[in-house]
């Protein structure tokens, strides 16, 4: 058995819905960045999965192809020492001028593959259809994609299409390169049902193997679906595939989180939209990993049950987790060493997938709508140019490109490892699957923790929150035990705790109060957070810290960028813009962030929460009409700030909700959306309210380095949801209960 490969591919959808052609390869930006074919070679990758799409060579005549873009990627991916594995149709329907129920689908499938083939005699691998019983059930059965079909029948016709031409394909590939391999992808997992849905896990368990059952000629007269495509006016076709096989040369798995189902008939327990049902009983269908007990066989059953059905070499075609940046880690380590752990017990597995290289777009509606959803890849392309993450890292270091250990903060097991897995009420299984023949085992736990300053603060407590909920091990410490203006100490608590890495959540946050106290103000937001970068970069650790709109005096009237130098004009702003200029001194690896205008479910005292407090008191509440920002949902932002740490991101970043309001339309929103009265809110000049420091009149953010954080708009909407929820709004009650009554106007701490 020859070495385990680590192949790749970027998400290379085409879907129609409608009249709409909704394309990756264009949403991703690699429609027009070659150089992305070199970003993904320096990772170490073997093969590419790599589009020559149907819909994308000849799209409105099947005798005009348009080989340009593949002609210059191709040759470029050859140059490169990987070897493409050519996909010709990814979730698609073909061009306009045909469909997956198309009496001529299948020639003219088969004359573009004959046609790629001869343009490109040297490539040795294919895929021809990516997925085709997913793209059946997503066009045929269940009506999301073009032709926008919900008919059994009909979904078994576009099923036998595809197969039929997937063959054909293959005949004319081979009939230029005889040895020409058949590497046939579909999506695996299991059916898990409570026992009265045993019956449907049943049918979907058997259905699940279709694709390469079809293509292998098994599909017979004794196999469990034969009778049910026969009533459908399908046995002739079915006896022809079954006389004629094209069983694949490699196996694709491509298994998700979600890939396993669970089935059960008790919907009470689940939201409406999670419930289903067939001819018989309603029932709510959910991902496995989310409510089974015991966990579902996962990637690795998967890949046990399609070796001993089929006996034939296996490739995990596509690992892809929409996740944080640990969690993406994980998941593509684990099936990494799941692979070798099979290899090892004599399964034939060839290659792992690093899948979605350049992430993806919409795949949360189904690739029905463009909403601007993007999940995160090996390059985050909201950068320009792509900014390799935390992952990319990880492809290198799997495929020997580059060396060193496993990032501290990716240790232990993923989410689906631990009991945060369970969104549902546990529910045991009763319909039973091979299960993984030794028992999964995590990586070490990570001895070494993520140091996080700032126990009291809110932004320290965020930044901890989001640790515990992602699994990385960290260490928060109050003034008490890290007081930055102690060298010592603070080398002391970085030598015994071993921390990989500190985020700097610490500092001063009463900006009024910074004018009569200024040295104050400076000593811990400029000489400590700089004594413990510098301190940090001695030892070759990472730092990130924390800045704030108010280095700017607001003289601009557009979003202020990370090019724009600092003017503040207050105290505050002045510590924050030292701390920015002696941190990010060449060489270092450390991330200043600055963000502005705090809001959080989990903090009584900023604006947001004095709003919902006043406004349904029945109180006015004033805030100032003529100062703009950018504010900022603290879960938002400890998010993108872990992800961007564990990249290895440096510099300067600006992280807010993309928006820019006046605090008083600030208000007016939180209060519209947690259906209080915004007439309330009454807008006052800043000038009134009795402030000592200077604000900048017009201090939003915007950034040249890749907008990560969601729209404002969508922030509050979240943060109306969260305190929506009796129990939790009783929890912020008995946080604020015998609290000094915050003031009813806000612009103060932007940090704390």
């Amino acid at each position: 058995m020859r070495q385990l490969e680590l192949w790749g591919g970027h998400e290379q959808t085409v879907n129609r819905v409608g009249g709409a052609f909704h394309d990756q390869t264009v949403r991703s930006g690699h429609e027009h960045r070659i150089e992305d074919l070199d970003r993904f070679a320096d990772l170490g990758l073997k093969a590419l999965r790599y589009p020559v799409l149907w819909e994308r060579v000849a799209p409105r005549n099947p005798e005009e192809r348009d080989w340009r873009w593949t002609d210059a990627r191709l040759t470029r991916i050859r140059e490169l020492g990987m070897r493409p594995i050519a996909g010709l149709l990814h979730h698609g329907s073909g061009p306009r001028y045909t469909s997956l129920v198309d009496d001529g689908f299948v020639a003219g499938f088969a004359a573009h593959a004959r046609a790629a083939a001869e343009r490109y005699p040297w490539i040795e691998d294919w895929t021809p259809i990516n997925e085709p019983l997913t793209t059946a059930r997503f066009s045929a059965l269940y009506g999301h994609w073009y032709p926008h079909l919900t008919d059994e029948p009909l979904f078994w016709a576009a099923l036998l299409n595809q197969i039929e031409a997937t063959a054909a394909a293959m005949r004319e590939i081979r009939a230029v390169r005889p040895d020409a391999r058949l590497i046939q992808t579909e999506d695996l997992g299991r059916a898990y049902a409570t026992r009265p849905l045993a019956h449907q896990a049943g049918f979907d368990n058997a259905r699940r193997w279709m694709t390469w059952d079809l293509l292998a000629g098994r599909v017979a007269p004794d196999h469990p679906l034969w009778a049910r495509l026969e009533g459908f006016g399908l046995g002739e076709r079915l006896r022809a595939l079954a006389a004629a096989p094209c069983p694949p040369d490699v196996i694709g798995v491509n298994h998700y989180l979600t890939s396993d189902r669970f089935l059960d008939h008790q919907v009470d327990a689940y939201p409406p939209e999670r419930i289903g049902g067939n001819d018989v009983m309603a029932f709510a269908d959910v991902e496995a990993v989310r409510v089974a007990l015991p966990a579902p066989g996962g990637l690795e059953g998967a890949l046990d049950e399609a070796w001993a059905r089929y006996r034939l070499p296996l490739a995990v075609t596509e690992v892809h987790n929409g996740c944080t940046r640990e969690e993406q880690v994980r998941w593509l380590r684990e099936a990494w060493n799941t692979a070798h752990r099979l290899r090892g017990r004599g399964v034939a597995i060839e290659a792992v997938t690093a899948w979605a290289l350049l992430g993806t777009h919409d795949w949360n509606s189904l690739l029905t709508r463009h909403i601007g959803h993007y999940e995160v890849g090996a390059f985050d392309t909201r950068s320009d140019p792509p900014r390799a993450t935390a992952l990319a890292g990880e492809i290198a270091r799997l495929a020997g490109a580059a060396p060193g250990d496993p990032h501290p903060a990716t240790q232990g097991p993923g989410w689906w490892r631990r009991d945060v897995r369970l969104e549902f009420r546990p529910v045991f299984r009763t319909v039973e699957t091979p299960e993984p023949k030794r028992a999964w085992r995590t990586d070490p736990p990570a001895a070494r923790p993520l140091l996080i300053t700032g126990a009291s603060g809110t932004l320290g407590k965020a930044v901890a929150r989001a640790c515990e909920w992602r699994g990385i091990d960290y260490l928060l410490t109050a003034r008490t035990e890290l007081p930055l203006d102690d060298e010592f100490a603070i080398r002391r608590v970085l030598g015994e705790s071993q921390a990989w890495g500190v985020i700097n959540a610490a500092g001063w946050v009463r900006v009024d109060e910074a004018e009569a106290e200024a040295a104050a103000c400076v000593a811990a937001n400029a000489e400590g957070a700089v004594r413990l970068a510098r301190i940090c970069a001695e030892r070759d650790l990472p730092f990130a810290g924390f800045s704030s709109d108010l280095v700017f005096d607001g003289s601009t009237d557009r979003p202020y960028v990370e090019t724009d130098p600092p003017a503040p004009l207050s105290i505050y702003g002045a510590s924050k813009a030292r701390a920015e200029r002696e941190i990010l001194r060449p060489g270092g690896r450390a991330l200043m962030v600055r963000t502005a205008a705090f809001f959080s479910p989990y903090d009584p005292h900023n604006l947001a929460a004095q709003v919902v407090r006043t406004l349904t008191s029945g109180l006015q509440f004033a805030a100032a009409e003529d100062l703009v920002v950018s504010p900022t949902y603290v879960p938002d932002l400890v998010e993108a700030v872990l992800d961007l740490f564990i990249d290895g991101e440096t510099g300067l970043r600006h992280l807010a909700n993309a928006g820019a309001v006046s605090w008083a339309e600030f208000a007016r929103r939180i209060a519209r959306a947690a259906d209080l009265d915004a007439d309330l809110v009454r807008g006052v000049p800043a000038r009134s309210l009795g402030w000592s420091a200077a604000r900048p009149g017009y201090a939003a953010l915007g950034t040249v380095r890749g907008e990560i954080l969601p729209t404002l708009d969508h922030a509050i909407a979240r943060y109306a949801a969260m305190i929506a929820q009796a129990e939790f709004t009783a929890e912020i009650e008995a946080l604020v209960e015998g609290a000094p009554e915050a003031r009813a106007v806000h612009g103060g701490a932007q940090v704390s």
